[in-house]
C-alpha cells in the first residue's frame, strides 16, 4: 500500500514531475530512512490492549483503536517514499527500464535470502534500522555526488544514528507485549533473544525452574537438573499428566517422539519411565540453543544424554522424512505448560496449526509400532463449560482413524483432564492408538488417574461419561455425529492442511453477528482473533481508500473523464485479488515441504518477484495482441491450477527427503511459470487503459491505485476466506479472479482511441506509460 501511494503520489503531484530526479531521490532516500526508524519507535512503544477495544463506549476502546490505527499507518507509512522514488525512476529512465526493474527484483531476491539469517544473527529491531541504514547510506552518495550542502550533513547524522542502532540494539525502547499478556519480572530475566519464529526469554521462577515466554506468553520450563536419571524421582512424575502416555503402554517403551520439545520437560519425564531411545525435536532454533549451549549445565546436559537426539526442525517434516518407528509420538501443546494461558487463544485463531491436523495424526500413527500411542495435551481454559481444543483434536483423530480404515473409533480414544492451579483452567491429555485399546490398557489408564489429583477421565473404550462432548464424537455414528456437530454452539470440526486453523471456533457468520457487543471478559478466548481479523480488513479497507483512491479527488476533473472507469475497476481487483489469493496459499502449501515458515514466505515471495518481472519484461512481445495472449496466458494458469491443487502436494511429499538448498530449488521452478503468467497482466491491462485517453499518466496511476486497493485487502480476506473454507477453495477462487480480469480487459482492448487532451491539460512525459506499467506488478504484490 505505500508502494503504490508513493506512485499515485507522483502522478496527481506537478511538483513532484516538475522536480529534479537526483533531488527527489536524495529527499526520498533519507525521508524513507527516518520513516523506517520513526515507524519502529511508534510500534515499540505503543502499547496495546486488544480487549478493550470491545468495550465499546469506553475512552479505552477509542484510545486503544487510535492505538492501533497508528501502528497500522506506523509501518504503511516507511515504504511512501519508495513508492515514490520507483515510480520516478520507472516513468523518467523508461530507456533503462530493464536494467531498473531487474535491480528492483534482484535486491528484493537477496533481502529475502538474507533477511531469516539477519533476524537470526542481529535480531529484528537490528534488521528494520538495517534496511534505513542502506536507504541512508544511498542518499548520502547522492548528497556528495550532487554537492547539497542542505542534505549531506543530515545525511551522515541520519545514518551514523541508525548505524549505531544497527550495532547497539540495546538503545533502542523494548517492543511492549498487549496489556492481557501481562508483564515478567525483568530483574528476573535471565536471557532474551529473537528468533525468525519468534522471541525467548528466559525468566527465574524459583531456584529450581526457569520459565520461557514466547512472545510474552508462557510456554515452556527449564527444569534444574544434576544430570542424574536417579534424581528424576524429585520431579514428581508418577503422579503428572505426562505420565499416562508411559502408563497405559504398561513396559518402558523403547522409541519416543516428542514433537515439540521446548525445554526439554517431556524429555524428562521420558527417561524418568527408562525409553531406551528420545528424539526431540523443537522448532526454534534459540529455545533449541538453551537446552544445548546457553542453559546446559542448569538442564543437566540433556542434550547430551545418549539416549537422547535433540533436533532443531520442524516436526511434522521430521516425522514425513523419518522411517522409524515409535512407542509414543508425543505432541505437548505450547500452552500445556501453563493452562491459564489458554485463555489467550486469540493470539492462535489466525495461526496454521499444520501439527494438529488429521494428516498429521495420520502420519503420525503410520509410524506407530506394535502398541503404540500417540499423545496430544492442551490447555483448556474451562473444560466443564467449553471444551473447544479436546473436542476438535478427537474430532480430527477420528478423521484421521477413518481415514486409515478404522470403522469403530470408540475403541481407539482415551480422554482425561486434570486440574491447575488456580481457576477453572485443566489439562487435558488425549491418547489415540491405530489398534482398538485392550482392556488392560484401559485399566492402566484408569488406574493412573486416580493417582492423579482432580484427574478426571472424560471418555474410555467401555467408560462413556454421558454429557460429554468427547464421548459424543467418539461414539457417535456418521450420520448423527454431523447433526450432533451443527446443534454445538462451536465449531469443532476436524481440520486438515487444507484449512489448517485449529484454534477458530467461532464461525465468522456470529462474529458477525455479535459484532456489536462487548466481549466477555470472563471468556475472552472466544471469537477475540476473528474479531481482530475483521477490524483489520476494515482499517485495510480504510487506509487503501484513503490513501490511494482519495488522492484522485485532486484530479477529479480529468478523472471523471476517463472512460470505461468500472470495467478497469473491475480488471485491476481481480487482479490483485487473484494475485494475493495465489501467493498466501502457495505459501501455505510450501510449509511443510520447506520446513519453516520463514522459509516458505521468503522463497515463495522472491520466486514470485523475479518471475513476475520476467512475465512483465516479456509482455512487452505480444503488447500489441493483448486479446488473445490474455486467454492463452489464462489456460496457462488453469493448468498451473489444477497442478498445485491436485499434483503439488504428492511431489514435495516424494521429495521431501531432499537437502534443504535441493528443496528451495524445487519450490523456485514450481512458481516460477506461475510468475511469468501473473506478471504479464498488469502491463498488458495498462497499456490497454492508456490508449483509452490521452491522460494516460491519470489512468495508468487510477488502475495502479485500484489494483493497490484490491491488494491490500486481499492479504485480509485471503486469511479469512481459508479459515472459512479453506486453501483450495481459495486457490480456485484466484483463478476465477483472472478469468474475470480476462473477459474484462476484453472490453477495455475493444474501446476506441484516445481522445485529445481536454482544457489544455498536461500531457504526460515520454515514457512515463511504460514506467509504471513495468513496476505495477510489484506494486500490486
Amino acid at each position: 500500500m505505500g508502494i503504490g501511494c508513493g506512485g499515485v503520489i507522483v502522478a496527481i503531484s506537478r511538483r513532484l514531475r516538475r522536480a529534479d530526479t537526483e533531488t527527489i531521490l536524495r529527499w526520498g532516500l533519507l525521508l524513507g530512512a527516518a520513516s523506517v526508524g520513526v515507524g519502529y519507535l511508534i510500534v515499540a512503544t505503543i502499547r496495546t490492549d486488544t480487549l478493550a477495544i470491545w468495550d465499546y463506549g469506553t475512552l479505552s476502546s477509542f484510545k486503544n483503536l487510535v492505538y492501533l490505527l497508528g501502528i497500522c499507518l506506523a509501518l504503511f507509512a516507511s515504504f511512501i517514499a519508495v513508492g515514490v522514488m520507483i515510480a520516478t525512476l520507472f516513468s523518467r529512465e523508461s530507456d533503462r527500464i530493464g536494467r531498473l526493474y531487474f535491480a528492483d527484483l534482484v535486491g528484493a531476491g537477496i533481502a529475502c535470502a538474507v533477511v531469516v539469517s539477519l533476524i537470526s544473527w542481529i535480531g529484528p529491531p537490528a534488521t528494520i534500522f538495517l534496511a534505513g541504514l542502506v536507504l541512508a547510506l544511498a542518499g548520502v552518495r547522492l548528497a556528495v555526488r550532487g554537492r547539497s550542502r542542505a542534505l549531506l550533513p543530515v545525511g551522515v547524522v541520519l545514518a551514523v544514528v541508525l548505524a549505531v542502532c544497527v550495532v547497539r540494539p540495546g538503545v533502542l525502547p523494548q517492543q511492549r507485549a498487549d496489556t492481557f499478556k501481562g508483564e515478567f519480572d525483568d530483574s528476573a530475566t535471565r536471557y532474551s533473544a529473537w528468533s525468525p519464529i519468534f522471541r525467548v526469554d528466559v525468566v527465574d521462577f524459583g531456584p529450581d525452574r526457569r520459565l520461557l515466554y514466547h512472545d510474552g506468553l508462557l510456554g515452556s520450563v527449564i527444569e534444574r537438573w544434576d544430570g542424574n536419571r536417579a534424581s528424576l524421582g524429585k520431579f514428581g512424575f508418577d503422579t503428572d499428566p505426562r505420565a499416562l502416555p508411559f502408563v497405559v503402554g504398561g513396559t518402558s517403551p523403547k522409541d519416543v517422539l516428542i514433537v515439540g520439545a521446548a525445554g526439554g520437560h517431556e524429555v524428562l519425564t521420558s527417561l524418568y519411565f527408562d525409553a531406551k531411545h528420545v528424539d526431540a525435536v523443537e522448532l526454534n532454533p534459540v529455545t533449541h540453543s538453551l537446552v544445548t549451549d546457553k542453559f546446559a549445565d542448569y538442564a543437566g546436559h540433556l542434550a547430551d544424554d545418549p539416549a537422547v537426539n535433540y533436533v532443531q526442525g520442524d516436526g511434522r517434516s521430521f516425522l514425513a522424512r523419518s522411517d522409524d518407528r515409535y512407542n509414543i509420538v508425543w505432541f505437548p501443546a505450547p500452552d500445556s505448560y501453563s493452562a491459564t494461558n489458554a485463555a489467550t487463544a486469540g493470539a492462535y485463531v489466525l495461526s496454521e496449526s499444520y501439527l494438529y491436523t488429521s494428516e498429521t495424526i495420520k502420519d503420525s500413527l503410520e509410524h506407530l509400532g506394535g502398541s503404540g500411542v500417540l499423545a496430544a495435551q492442551f490447555g483448556e481454559f474451562d473444560y466443564n463449560r467449553k471444551p473447544n481444543r479436546t473436542s476438535r483434536y478427537v474430532a480430527t483423530a477420528r478423521h484421521a482413524l477413518a481415514d486409515l480404515g478404522v470403522r469403530d473409533p470408540s475403541r481407539h480414544v482415551l480422554v482425561a483432564t486434570s486440574p491447575v492451579e488456580g481457576g477453572t483452567a485443566s489439562l487435558s491429555t488425549i491418547i489415540v492408538k491405530r489398534d482398538p485399546f485392550t482392556t488392560a490398557e484401559v485399566d492402566r489408564f484408569l488406574g493412573a488417574l486416580t493417582t492423579m489429583p482432580g484427574a478426571t477421565v472424560r471418555y474410555a473404550p467401555g467408560h462413556p461419561v454421558r454429557g460429554e462432548s468427547v464421548s459424543a464424537i467418539a461414539t457417535l455414528p456418521g450420520n448423527r455425529l454431523d447433526h450432533w456437530y451443527d446443534s454445538y454452539r462451536y465449531d469443532v470440526r476436524p481440520i486438515t492442511d487444507d484449512s489448517p486453523f485449529f484454534w477458530h471456533f467461532t464461525p465468522f457468520r456470529d462474529v458477525i453477528a455479535d459484532f456489536g457487543k462487548p466481549i466477555d471478559r470472563s471468556d475472552f478466548e472466544v471469537d477475540v482473533g476473528e474479531r481482530v481479523l475483521l477490524l483489520l480488513l476494515g482499517i485495510a479497507m480504510l487506509f487503501a481508500a484513503v490513501f490511494l483512491l482519495l488522492p484522485f479527488v485532486r484530479i477529479r476533473s480529468i478523472w471523471t473523464g476517463l472512460p470505461r472507469k468500472r470495467r478497469s475497476a473491475l480488471y485491476f481487483t481481480a487482479l490483485g485479488l487473484g494475485f494475493m489469493f495465489f501467493e498466501i496459499t502457495l505459501i501455505q502449501r510450501l510449509v511443510l515441504f520447506l520446513g519453516y515458515p520463514t522459509y516458505s514466505l521468503t522463497v515463495t515471495l522472491a520466486a514470485i518477484l523475479l518471475s513476475t518481472g520476467i512475465g512483465a519484461l516479456l509482455s512487452s512481445r505480444y503488447q500489441t495482441r493483448a486479446g488473445p495472449a490474455a486467454w492463452i496466458i489464462l489456460g496457462a494458469l488453469a493448468l498451473l491450477t489444477v497442478f498445485y491443487e491436485l499434483g503439488l502436494t504428492p511431489m514435495t511429499d516424494a521429495l521431501l527427503s531432499l537437502p534443504l538448498g535441493a528443496r528451495v530449488l524445487v519450490a523456485l521452478v514450481v512458481l516460477a511459470p506461475l510468475g511469468v503468467c501473473l506478471g504479464a497482466f498488469m502491463p498488458l491491462g495498462l497499456g490497454a487503459v492508456a490508449g483509452l485517453t490521452s491522460h494516460s499518466r491519470e489512468y495508468v496511476a487510477w488502475g495502479w491505485a485500484v489494483n493497490g486497493f484490491a491488494s491490500v485487502i486481499g492479504a485480509v480476506l485471503t486469511t479469512i476466506l481459508a479459515m472459512a473454507l479453506g486453501f483450495g477453495v481459495v486457490l480456485a477462487l484466484a483463478l476465477v479472479a483472472y478469468a474475470i480480469a480476462v473477459l474484462a480487459l476484453r472490453g477495455l482492448l475493444r474501446a476506441g482511441p484516445a481522445a485529445a487532451p481536454e482544457g489544455g491539460a498536461e500531457v504526460p512525459v515520454p515514457g512515463a506509460l511504460t514506467g509504471v506499467a513495468q513496476e505495477a506488478p510489484v506494486a500490486g504484490a
